[in-house]
């Protein structure tokens, strides 16, 4: 038999982990922190001999967060891209900060998914809200992780406020 004040109580929790998860700042370095202090030509740079430019990577998280509210927000299924290639937007420096506001700009329409009681619920096949919505975190984390490497690669590291560097 399920608890019910114990899943209310797991749900509050994972409410409460999400906006962390998503913006780092406890266990990493922030995303807002991550990304201050880059010049649009530095965001554009891909350092030699890595794969991708951080203004690639917000491009790529942005193309993955913008799919995944969709499924969210329509409530059903959408068709997977064809190739990861499709994933990866190239970006210009002149595209920057277009691509940094519209990573903010889904972070907030994130947001109010993480408290909605029917996070439990499947949306797209087997995949529940929650799911969706705890895979799109780890997905921004794990870029960022890759853009703070950029950084380093670039000499852009730590940003003007600092970070994890002891």
């Amino acid at each position: 038999m399920t608890d019910p004040d114990r899943n209310t109580r797991a749900q509050l929790a994972f409410a409460r982990l999400l906006p962390k998860l998503f913006r780092g700042g406890q266990a990493f370095v922030g995303v807002e922190a991550s990304l201050s202090g880059l010049s649009d030509e530095q965001a554009a740079t891909r350092p030699q001999h890595l794969p991708h430019s951080v203004a690639e990577l917000v491009a790529h998280i942005n193309w993955w967060n913008r799919w995944m509210l969709d499924i969210i927000e329509m409530g059903q299924s959408q068709p997977y891209p064809k190739a990861a290639a499709e994933t990866w937007p190239a970006v210009g420096a002149d595209e920057w900060r277009d691509v940094k506001n519209e990573f903010y700009e889904l972070l907030a329409r994130i947001d109010p998914h993480a408290a909605r009681p029917d996070l439990a619920n499947p949306v797209n096949h087997e995949e529940t809200i929650g799911e969706l919505l705890a895979d799109m975190a780890l997905h921004t984390a794990h870029h960022f992780g890759q853009v703070v490497t950029v950084r380093q690669a670039l000499g852009a590291w730590p940003p003007p406020g600092g970070g994890d560097t002891w």
